[in-house]
């Protein structure tokens, strides 16, 4: 116990130097090492809203640090828990805690009960995916592999858990695992070291059904990649079910064998895009459902032309407007939420003044070129007045350079434009929304 306080109070006073000090104490307080097994870290949280928003906002950091003083600590689990004293909770009558049952991961196949697509939201940006999924649940090795692969945070390793998870419900003999590259590369080398490569080698052949999450981790492994591809053939020659994710198509995955790479050009290859904005409502309406979460429509319509596409980030976002909505014991309204917003939104990168002029002339309909005209058409003034303060509020850019580059107009100006549609912003919701789906534009 002594020594799992240790280790932690060393994490801690490793993340209070990169996290805000209203940040730290809101996310970390209250949280400890339950205990560690089999190289798994089991961090106790005091709520579900902590533990949603340690998962998806600092969980790379805290493995990251974690491993620098444990060499054989792989992964941190989330555990709901009311002291350090106690333990986990095994019972509570707050509706707003899980029953561990309901997260924790089924030692058997991997799998995490909470990933099935009774909670999986289909859009346009998924739909592929997700039919060449119902396919392979039909008649398995329909697609094989099927290999599924986009940027992080757009819902993969929900859909392939769920593949999985409903694998199970429909045929409880089938025998499924899940697992993320970089284990099996470890479970691979552990073997061989031990000289037990044998029991390796029988342990995946005995699954119907494999699943393995971020395959790019497997680059420039050259041993890994010999066991994967004749497991590969072994699985494929037998009919059983492969399911990979990825970061990118394989054909861009560097040091990846060729014959692998043909292997998964054989399958089903489909990309998972950043959602649009329809499903991007869809996702805020099913979420905040899940999470017993009142939202308007004006409300839910809003988040969804200001978030990005980033799935982990839209329920981050969810977790901290139920979690300030029952400190305050009421709804936010829609400038309290714009605040949230400001405070945990990403900076913009390689973003510049072009692109906003570019942007913001395409959302009102203007000639480009008409923004840096001397003259004061109706139609561009609020377009011109929107460069301004979007240039000075979200890139901190001088007046007086603003003004050069709208037209070589004086400071006062750009001035008077900014606060013009600041003081508009606070009476306007409809100027409120233009501005927020524009900066959706610019991420």
């Amino acid at each position: 116990m002594t020594e799992n306080k240790t280790l932690w109070n060393n994490i801690l006073a490793h993340m209070e130097l990169s996290v805000s000090k209203a940040n730290f104490s809101m996310w970390f307080k209250d949280t400890y090492i339950v205990k560690q097994e089999d190289g798994t870290v089991y961090l106790g949280v005091p709520n579900i809203f902590v533990r949603d928003w340690l998962m998806n906002k600092y969980h790379k950091d805290i493995v990251k640090n974690l491993r620098n003083f444990g060499e054989n600590i792989r992964n941190v689990e989330y555990i709901v828990s009311k002291e350090e004293n106690k333990g986990p909770v095994k019972e509570t009558t707050n509706v707003n805690e899980l029953p561990l049952a309901d997260f924790y991961i089924n030692k058997d196949d991997n799998l995490n009960p909470k990933y099935t697509f009774k909670t999986f939201v289909i859009g346009p940006f998924n739909e592929l995916a997700h039919a060449a999924s119902q396919a392979i649940l039909k008649r398995t090795a329909t697609y094989n592999p099927l290999f599924i692969f986009g940027s992080t945070g757009h819902g993969k390793t929900h859909l392939i858990q769920a593949i999985g998870n409903q694998f199970k419900e429909d045929d409880k003999t089938k025998k499924i695992f899940y697992m993320t590259s970089e284990r099996f590369a470890n479970d691979y080398l552990n073997s061989l070291n031990s000289g037990e490569i044998n029991t390796f080698k029988e342990k995946y052949k005995k699954y119907d059904v494999l699943i393995i999450d971020d395959i790019q981790f497997l680059s420039a492994k050259t041993k890994t990649q010999e066991e994967f591809f004749h497991l590969f053939n072994s699985f494929h020659d037998s009919g059983k079910q492969l399911i990979f994710s990825s970061d990118k198509h394989p054909n861009f995955i560097t040091d990846i064998e060729d014959r692998i790479k043909s292997r998964f050009n054989a399958g089903m290859i489909l990309e998972i895009q950043k959602p649009d904005f329809e499903s991007r409502i869809q996702i805020f309406r099913k979420k905040a459902s899940l999470m017993n979460l009142v939202l308007s429509p004006e409300m839910i319509e809003f988040l969804a032309s200001s978030v990005e596409g980033n799935i982990r980030e839209l329920e981050g976002i969810l977790n901290l407007i139920l979690c300030q909505s029952q400190l305050k014991n009421r709804e936010l309204n829609i400038n309290e939420v714009k605040e949230l917003l400001k405070n945990t939104s990403k900076p913009k990168k390689n973003v510049s003044a072009k692109d906003v002029i570019r942007v913001v002339s395409e959302f009102y309909g203007i000639d480009e070129s008409s923004v840096s005209e001397k003259g004061r058409k109706k139609e561009v003034i609020k377009p011109r007045q929107v460069i301004m303060y979007i240039l000075r509020e979200d890139f901190d850019i001088s007046f007086p350079s603003i003004g050069d580059k709208v037209g070589n107009r004086d400071h006062s100006t750009v001035i008077h434009s900014y606060e013009k549609i600041k003081n508009d912003l606070k009476t306007d919701p409809e100027l409120v929304q233009e501005i927020e789906r524009i900066r959706s534009m610019l991420k």
